[in-house]
């Protein structure tokens, strides 16, 4: 389903996955790299990755509007709502229209003490429009298994960034939002975010 889903948003958007991989990985870290390039100039795709619901497409709640970014330094990445909120992410660094770095252990690396850091690099591409790279490297204890989850992290982020660079693609509906994360506690590969 996630080549499909890829295949679709380059189709639309003019995109083109240039890389996307696990570089290292073991029972207590990972590394990946995701990179693709985007028809949409840097100004625009800066306006979109700060607006989370834009192109994130996973939730606690069941709804991607319920996301903010607070765009500072120590400013938060988080969703609230009636019944509950939490943390995703908090800025580390801030180089506006290029570069936004979080501490941001997403989905079950939260539940399982991970220190996750995921730079977002947003440049001027030789052809025009814009290459973004993400970077991550998460760090946990030698009984977190990230080597077992880098895959499924690696694939929800290129996921995400083929949301990110695409032209066309519209913010998700609530009934439409993946609600895999509906408890802070997941601690499987089938809702990691």
């Amino acid at each position: 389903m996630l080549r499909k889903l890829i295949a679709a948003l380059i189709a639309l958007g003019g995109v083109n996955l240039s890389n996307a991989e696990v570089l290292k990985s073991g029972a207590d870290h990972f590394s990946l790299k995701q990179e693709a390039v985007s028809e949409l100039p840097p100004e625009d795709l800066w306006k979109k990755l700060i607006s989370p619901p834009l192109w994130w497409h996973h939730s606690y709640s069941g709804n991607v509007q319920n996301m903010s970014l607070d765009l500072k330094v120590d400013g938060l990445w988080k969703e609230e709502w009636g019944e509950g909120s939490v943390i995703h992410g908090r800025v580390l660094y801030i180089k506006d229209e290029e570069q936004l770095r979080l501490d941001a252990p997403f989905g079950p690396l939260q539940a399982m003490a991970v220190r996750d850091v995921w730079t977002i690099t947003i440049a001027p591409h030789s052809d025009g429009g814009s290459i973004v790279t993400f970077e991550e490297i998460a760090i946990g204890s030698s009984d977190s298994g990230l080597d077992k989850l880098a895959p499924v992290v690696d694939q929800v982020k290129t996921e995400a960034l083929m949301r990110l660079v695409a032209k066309d693609v519209m913010p998700l509906e609530p009934e439409a939002s993946d609600n895999t994360e509906n408890s802070p506690e997941p601690a499987t590969e089938d809702n990691q975010d």
